[in-house]
């Protein structure tokens, strides 16, 4: 393996674990503030740490060279705030989700926009593959056996985180249409902005809000801005320059893994044998969904040789 490659998995592999914590912060800020408080102050966090990126990106700005145009100021108000307002609603499902969830199963059911966003392209006129529909099917069985009880019904957090990944889906598709006609970095920082404003606005309807609880919370409010956004962001643009795209696609699968194991650290989450089975399905059709292009290139090349 490539030097550069081994330094852009263990970079990605560390992405996957901040993100991870990123659930057991977001558990740990509920116990200061609202939901919507929360997520307001962390994604403006994450919008400033972007801004000097930037600024430099701005200054070093060379010759653009893309097959498609790049959009001016206008277009980048419109990107982020599309891009924001799909952001605040995934966001703000995920963390009033996980108030009456665990960590780990807010973990692995957000995970699942992965299988999510080729199904949705159905909607483009995209025609999913066998290993998308193999992966939804492997996922779909997995999360009812770590969600629904024996009863059949479905706890009210994992119900929210659900409806959340159908919104993150849909934030990634967007993500991708946008992103080859924009600035990576200026449309980030609009959009966490922009899902900033409405997570305020709607914390001041519906939750108090004081500056005696923000700075109570100042530590999950520190890694779930500072180093879950803006430092695992800009680090993730770093590793896949060289990353293999597979790589990428396993590596960040891990993020529920990690979840679920900060869960146990650091708030005692246990997960039984019926959870453990259904994580390990949904991950199993992540991996399927994202690998079965790779599978069949691996046996076409077979065939050929």
């Amino acid at each position: 393996m490539k030097a550069k490659t081994l330094k852009s998995d263990l970079l990605l592999l560390l992405i996957a674990a901040i993100w991870g914590g990123g659930f057991v912060a977001q558990r740990k800020g509920l116990d200061f503030l609202g939901p919507f408080t929360y997520n307001g102050v962390r994604f403006a966090l994450g919008s400033l740490s972007l801004l000097p990126l930037v600024y430099l990106k701005r200054r070093q700005q060379a010759p653009y060279h893309g097959a498609l145009p790049r959009g001016g100021p206008r277009a980048h108000l419109y990107g982020g705030l599309t891009a924001g307002a799909a952001l605040f609603l995934g966001a703000s499902l995920q963390q009033v989700g996980i108030a009456y969830t665990t960590a780990g199963n807010a973990g692995f059911i957000t995970g699942l926009y992965v299988v999510l966003v080729p199904l949705l392209g159905c909607l483009w006129g995209q025609r999913p593959s066998t290993g998308t529909w193999l992966g939804a099917i492997l996922a779909a069985v997995g999360l009812f056996f770590l969600s629904v009880t024996d009863r059949f019904t479905m706890g009210f957090g994992d119900l929210l985180e659900l409806a959340g990944a159908f919104f993150w889906a849909g934030h990634v598709l967007l993500i991708g249409w946008l992103s080859p006609r924009l600035d990576a970095f200026k449309l980030s920082a609009l959009q966490f902005a922009v899902c900033s404003v409405l997570s305020l606005i709607t914390a001041f309807i519906f939750e108090p809000v004081t500056v005696t609880a923000i700075c109570a919370a100042w530590r999950p409010i520190l890694y779930g801005g500072l180093i879950s956004v803006g430092f695992a962001y800009t680090m993730q643009v770093v590793a896949q320059r060289d990353a293999h795209p597979a790589h990428t696609a396993v590596i960040l699968s891990a993020e529920g893994v990690f979840a679920a194991i900060w869960g146990w650290c650091f708030l005692g989450e246990i997960l039984g044998p019926r959870g453990f089975l259904g994580c390990t399905l949904m991950l199993a059709g992540m991996l399927c969904s994202e690998l079965w292009p790779l599978v069949l290139q691996v046996k076409s090349r077979v065939r050929t040789a």
